[in-house]
Parts: structure tokens; sequence; C-alpha cells
């Protein structure tokens, strides 16, 4: 994939109406009263929509929020899928749902934030939309209802991002800045640029900078730690990285099942029998392309999946029956964070136990206190990873922290993300 895009400074933006996808899918309150719990999403979109507005663009944004389901008939399907009895589905419940996830909450925060009004349309393409954006000057901003209440949305299709294009007007321009979306292909991240010339906001040519450039020319040593519960979620992943990290280490989860392809005992540890193979397979890979794999030595263990479960280190590959891994034992802490402290970059994606037990913390807070220290570009995936260096308080020490889980996952598994790969080249 071309990581090289214009960006909103490679054009004009004056006098243009700007479509412009933000990331504004941010965490509510779970009592259903719309208040938002963390707003760093929506802060993070402000310096492309104050460089839009202050160069004289008019702004229409759109996100989506949470996962409603715009169509009826396939709610009560996905309600009846989860044990809810059809009879009790009714439209009201099912509007009711889609309410809780309006774009009034993010109208009026991204408001505060700006200092000025956001005209919030009743609807996505529909005439509410299309009135208010008609009617937009220089320097104001709209925005849309949820991206998502519309159909053809997810489908991305064509209809509804012409519809979403023709917002704009003569002229128009798409911008792209939601990298937690990219690699979805819908109307609003990818088909939209079939009809407006597309370019990214800052956020997006950040991830491009530091994602992107580790990627395709990293600082070397390029040291990769990989943890969170599953290798079926890191398979391309560790492939990818395997063609051009010179160490990957291995922790949390999924290292049980590494632990298991070579004959350990891994007790109740968390563990995927069905890759086994694979897991063989890549510590065979690495050896003949001379990539340092690095796997625990030791692993703190529990008799109970609970903050207050007992716990001992034992060494890796001997956990009896009864107890589970849920972190790096000691010795694995000073392997990995030796293997950190030279290196160019690091690259971190899943944590190296379940971080969010105090008794279970300590690899993930070793390692990330060690990435804080090392004069290395650290790159954090989203997800987990940043949410462990946020709560560990390392934030502010890190390089680059992705806001986007997933879309990270398929950067470094080297997929094309279509809402990147729609966007004009530099």
């Amino acid at each position: 994939m071309n990581y090289n895009k214009k960006t909103v400074k490679d054009v004009d933006v004056k006098g243009k109406k700007v479509l412009l996808r933000c990331d504004f899918n941010v965490p509510l309150a779970k009592d259903g009263s719309g208040v938002i719990t963390d707003d760093k999403r929506i802060r993070a979109a402000l310096p492309t929509i104050q460089y839009l507005l202050e160069g004289g663009a008019a702004v229409i944004a759109c996100s989506h929020l949470g996962k409603p389901v715009a169509d009826f008939d396939k709610w009560v399907k996905k309600q009846a899928e989860k044990g809810k009895d059809p009879a009790s589905l009714t439209r009201e419940k099912w509007e009711k749902s889609l309410n809780e996830l309006r774009m009034e909450p993010v109208a009026a925060r991204l408001s505060e934030l700006l200092g000025k009004p956001v005209i919030l349309a009743d609807d996505v393409v529909g005439p509410d939309a299309a009135a208010k954006a008609a009617g937009l000057k220089p320097g104001e901003i709209m925005l849309l209802q949820n991206t998502r209440f519309e159909v053809g949305e997810t489908k991305n299709d064509s209809a509804t991002a012409k519809a979403l294009a023709d917002l704009t007007g003569k002229d128009g321009l798409y911008v792209s800045d939601a990298f937690g979306a990219v690699h979805r292909a819908h109307a609003s991240t990818a088909g939209v640029a079939q009809y407006l010339p597309a370019v990214s906001g800052f956020l997006i040519q950040k991830e491009l900078d530091f994602i992107g450039g580790a990627l395709a020319d990293p600082k070397r040593p390029l040291v990769a730690i990989l943890g969170g519960s599953k290798v079926s979620s890191k398979i391309g992943v560790i492939n990818n990285l395997l063609e051009i990290a010179d160490t990957i280490i291995i922790g949390g989860g999924m290292a049980y099942t590494f632990s298991a392809a070579q004959g350990g005992k891994v007790g109740d540890s968390l563990l995927e029998s069905d890759w086994m193979d694979y897991s063989k397979e890549m510590i065979q890979k690495a050896g003949a392309k001379g990539v340092k794999l690095l796997l625990p030595v030791d692993t703190v263990i529990a008799d109970k999946f609970a903050p207050d479960a007992n716990s001992q280190v034992v060494k890796a590959g001997a956990i009896p029956d009864g107890w589970q891994g849920l972190d790096i034992g000691p010795e694995t802490v000073k392997l990995y964070c030796d293997a950190v402290k030279d290196a160019g970059t690091v690259i971190w994606n899943g944590p190296m136990g379940v971080f969010e037990f105090e008794q279970f913390a300590a690899g993930t807070k070793a390692v990330a206190q060690a990435l804080s220290e090392t004069g290395a570009i650290t790159i954090i995936g989203g997800g987990d990873s940043a949410a462990a260096v946020q709560q560990l308080g390392y934030a502010d020490k890190m390089t680059h922290i992705s806001t986007g889980g997933g879309a990270s996952l398929e950067f470094m598994e080297g997929k094309d993300l279509p809402g990147v790969a729609c966007l004009l080249d530099a």
C-alpha cells in the first residue's frame, strides 16, 4: 500500500464545502443518559477541523457512533440470535436503540471544544441534512446524524456515497480523518471518494507517517511486541512482521498456545489448540529468517481468573492443572525489557497479561516503563495496548499511540486499508 497520500495542506480549501469523516465513536455512559465518558476521539479531530475552518472551508462532519442496526428486520434477527424473545422486539424498542446513539452529545461536546456552534442535522443524507448543508457558510460546521442510521452506509452503497458527496455541492472535497474506521469499506469511509477528490486529515497523516514509516523504512533494530489473548487475531501481523522485524516478542494469553506447541504444559491457561501447528510454523519461520522470536521463560499463574486469586511463579511450560497463566514472570520481564533497550523502533500491540487486575499487571507495566526509557521510536497499537499505557501513566512518554485498534492491526498485517487506498496519492 502506498502510504504517501495527499493531505488537507496539499489542496485549496477556501470557499469549499468539505465532507469530513471523523471518528466520533466515543464511549457513552451505560445508563442511557448520553453522557460522554471519554472525549479523546473528539479532541483528536480538532486540529483538522480548526485548520479547515480557519482556511475558509464550510465543514460537514460525519461519524458513526456505536453499532446501531438501521434495518428493523435485521435488528430483530440480531436480537433473537442473542436469545431475546422475537415477540417482545417491537419497533418502539428498535427506535429507542437508535435514539440512544444519536449524535446530540457529540455535537454539544464538539461545540464546547471549538467554542462555536455546531449545527446538527436530523438525518444523514435526508432533507434536513441537505437543507442545512446548502445553507452552510465558510467558517461554519455542521454534524450529520450517525452514519450507521443509513442502511447503505455499511454496504458501501453507491447511492448513499453519492448522496454524501452531493452535500458538498459544486467543487466539494472529502477529507478522511477517522483512522479507527479506515479498515472498513463503508460509504462514508471509502465509497464517497468515487465522487469527490479525497485527501487525509492530520490524524490519518500522523498514523501513516508513524506506522507506515515503521513498516516501510524502520529505524533499526525493529522490535515488535505482540500480546493479547489470541494467536488467531494476530496471525497476519506475525506473518508480516517476520518479513521486516529484527526481534518479535510474544506475551499475553497467546503465549500459552506457543508454549503448548512446543510440548509445554499450560494447565487451564487460554489455549487455541487449533493454532498450535501454526505457532510451531512461526517459530520455524523465525529461525529460518534469522528473526529473534522471544517467548516467556516463566509465568505468573493463578488458581482462578480473579483479582484476588492465589498466585505463584513457575517456569513456562510447567503450569499445573487447575492453574492458569495471567502474566509474564520476572525472568521474562527482564528478558523483554533488555530486548527493547537498544531498539531503534518498537511496535507494541497487546498487553503482556491481565493488566486490569493489579496483581497481574506487572509484566505490562514493566514493558511500558522500558519503552518510556528507551531512545527508540515507540508506536503503540490501539485498543488494549493504548488503554494500558494510558491507565499506567506512560502515554506521554510514547512517540505515537494509534487511534485505531482494528485498523492498526490490519495496517501491521500489510493489508490495504480501503479508507486510505481511496485517497489521492501525493
